[in-house]
């Protein structure tokens, strides 16, 4: 069974931001000649690294609720100009639709057992992923999705 990260997604209000961003910081990358990949840096390199890279993902919290995941490929150990040691976990880009999850807001990332993370909307409620994200919120504040 594969072991993913949680993560609060600072500065997104919507998964719409976070997809706009994601492309936005690509556009840049392949601006000044970078490989184009979607890094998100931490402070702390995760233990269980190896559980990760096999076939985990980020599950991204975003106006408190676990909304959204990306799949993780890499994670490497850099330091940053300041000399201090920061983790890159290296992400596909691609945002895949969650069950939404209310969850409470944390510092830093938490591990996420695959038993506890949240479904991919599109086999947990066919359809709602077409929804408006107003909509999915709303439906699931009231007990409905």
């Amino acid at each position: 069974m594969p072991l993913h990260l949680i993560k609060l997604c600072v500065g997104c209000d919507s998964v719409a931001d976070l997809e706009e961003w994601i492309k936005l910081k690509a556009k840049e990358k392949k601006r000044r000649g970078q490989k184009p990949e979607h890094i998100h840096t931490t402070r702390m390199y995760p233990k269980r690294a190896d559980e990760l890279t096999a076939g985990g993902s980020l599950y991204w919290v975003i106006k408190g609720q676990i909304t959204c995941r990306e799949k993780i490929l890499d994670i490497r150990q850099t330091t940053g100009k300041d000399g201090i040691k920061r983790c890159q976990v290296v992400l596909d880009g691609k945002v895949t639709l969650v069950e939404p999850r209310p969850r409470q807001a944390f510092q830093g990332w938490r591990y996420l057992e695959d038993k506890e993370a949240p479904r991919d909307l599109a086999r947990a409620a066919p359809g709602a992923a077409s929804m408006p994200e107003a909509m999915r919120r709303e439906l699931q504040e009231l007990g409905l999705l």
